[in-house]
Parts: C-alpha cells; structure tokens; sequence
C-alpha cells in the first residue's frame, strides 16, 4: 500500500518520527535506543505506537534483528530525506551565525544617512565584502517585524517594543553659520544679535524629532515675541543645505558641522536640544553575525567622530 494512501498520517509526531529514522538506521532497537539514550522497551512502545497509527507493519522482526518492510521503505526515504534537509538548514543557520555574509537592509534618516552613514560605508563594506547592503533614506519609521528593514539607526526611542534597542549617543545641537555669511553679516556676539541676522529653521509641517528645535527664534527674547525667519525647511538635511549654502544662521546636530568644511560655530555658549540615538533590530536577529558586525562598526566610528571632536555623549 503507498504511503500517500495510509490513513491519519498527519499523526506522525516528531519524535516518533525520529526514532523510527534512528531504528531503520541501526537494525534493532537496542542499538537505536544507546543512540537515543532510551530503553529498548522504550523504543519498541514507539515504534509500535506510529504502525498503529499508520496501520501498517513497519518492519519484520526476527531473530538476526529488523527489515524494512514496504511500507518502512517508502517512509524511511521520506524520513531521510526530511532529517538530511533539516541538518543541511541547521548547518546553514549556524554557518550564518559564524560568517558576516548576506543582504542587510538598514533604514535611518535622510538626514543621518546622507551626511554622516553613506560617506563611510566603503569602509564598512571593504571590511565585509560579503555583507550586501541596502540603504533606506526615511523620516518615518519603518516596521522591522514585518522586514521593512533589518536594523534601523534612529534619533528617537523606536516606538516598536518588540526590537532589541540599544542606546547608542546623545546628539547635541549647536548654532552654524558660513565665513561667508558671517563676513557679510558679522558675528552675534548674544542671542539678541540674532534680531539682526537671517535665520533658518523647521516648517510648520516639519515633524523634528524632538520640541523646541526652532528655538533661536525666541532665545532672549520675551514671552510672546518671535524672530522671522528667512527659511523654512521640513527636514534638517535641508536646513543643513541651506546654511552650508550661506543663507543664514541655523541649529544644526553637530555631526554635521564635522561633515563640512565650511560651517563655523555660532554663539558656542548657546545648546539647544539634544537627541538620543538608537540602533535597534528584531529579536529574531539577535544572532545574526552581519547584524552584530554592522551594529559594532557603527558605534565604533560614532564613539571615534566623538572623541576626536567632542561629538555628543553615549551611555548602554
């Protein structure tokens, strides 16, 4: 009779499964049962128990030990075929643990990626030639459970409490300008100079990652009262072009100015906000080797930019 043809097969459990495998494999079941660590009885009950469930004879006892029977035949294939692809896939994941290899999707800002992550990932890459990454420039949050992406660099808490989160620097904001600009428009000496000054800062419809980054609108002046600005931008990556280009003045994440060769520091008594950065990840990648590679380059290079120039703070 075809296996295909036995009833209530999908009663098969694992372990019954496996211990046929390791009978049919060895010839008796006292042999099976040293490789199991199970009694003989142990190992008969099972075995008993799946040709009852199958209805059919599974093998032909005798003096000399245990034949296949047809039916063992068709279901020992089956079963070695199942346990030789399992052990290839397990040999797999282990060597995927061991080897940093692989696509890696990291998502982050546009500002972050574009000033800071794109210009040092030939490093990253020349490191790791088998790791192949995809960048995902976004403001918004990606979902990482649903493998939007596999790690994503934030600059705030992510809202996602299933992810692996680590804290990795607070990003402080100073104040930036040009030579150029200051050569045409001089230097503020106090936050009440800005009322002479062009200013550049986040739109109405901007979405900042933290409140108050618009404040050198209102730094020494009185309640109620407000500076105009020259520019309004929905994104610090185009506040940070537009002071770059001489516009105006503005509050820049100092990982910038580290960026470029032409902004000056602007009143350098005068911090704004700070910003927490995380690197986070789903669990189910906690033992990915280029996820662990990738995660440990980019806090190596941040803590690097930091002590060089006095970049933000970690802490985790």
């Amino acid at each position: 009779m075809p296996l295909s043809n036995l009833r209530d097969t999908s009663r098969m459990d694992w372990d019954k499964l496996r211990i046929f495998h390791a009978v049919a494999e060895a010839g008796s079941f006292t042999h099976a049962g040293e490789k199991l660590n199970l009694s003989q009885s142990a190992v008969s009950r099972q075995i008993g128990a799946l040709e009852e469930t199958l209805t059919v004879p599974l093998f032909h006892r005798h003096a000399r030990g245990l034949i296949l029977t047809e039916q063992g035949e068709i279901l020992y294939r089956a079963a070695h075929e199942i346990f030789a692809k399992l052990a290839m896939t397990e040999a797999m994941i282990d060597e995927a643990r061991e080897k940093a290899e692989g696509a890696l999707k990291v998502t982050t800002t546009v500002a972050f990626g574009s000033v800071w992550l794109t210009p040092r990932l030939k490093e990253f890459l020349s490191l790791y030639p088998d790791i192949e990454v995809s960048l995902i420039l976004a403001d918004s949050e990606l979902d990482l459970s649903m493998r939007e992406a596999d790690v994503a660099i934030r600059l705030t808490r992510p809202r996602q409490s299933d992810l692996i989160q680590r804290h990795i620097m607070t990003m402080r904001y100073g104040v930036y300008a040009t030579p150029d600009y200051i050569k045409e428009h001089g230097m503020p000496k106090t936050v009440q100079d800005l009322d002479n000054h062009r200013i550049v800062v986040y739109g109405e419809d901007a979405q900042p990652p933290v409140a108050n980054l618009n404040w050198l609108l209102t730094a020494g002046l009185p309640p109620g009262q407000s500076r105009r600005a020259i520019l309004k931008v929905n994104s610090v990556y185009g506040i940070f072009r537009a002071v770059q280009g001489g516009l105006g003045i503005g509050a820049l994440p100092e990982y910038m100015s580290y960026e470029s060769t032409n902004l000056v520091e602007v009143l350098p008594e005068t911090k704004g906000p700070s910003v927490e950065m995380f690197f986070a990840y789903p669990e189910e990648l906690k033992a990915s080797k280029r996820v662990s590679v990738f995660r440990d380059w980019v806090v190596a290079k941040l803590q690097a930019g930091k002590g060089a120039a006095g970049f933000g703070s970690s802490r985790g």
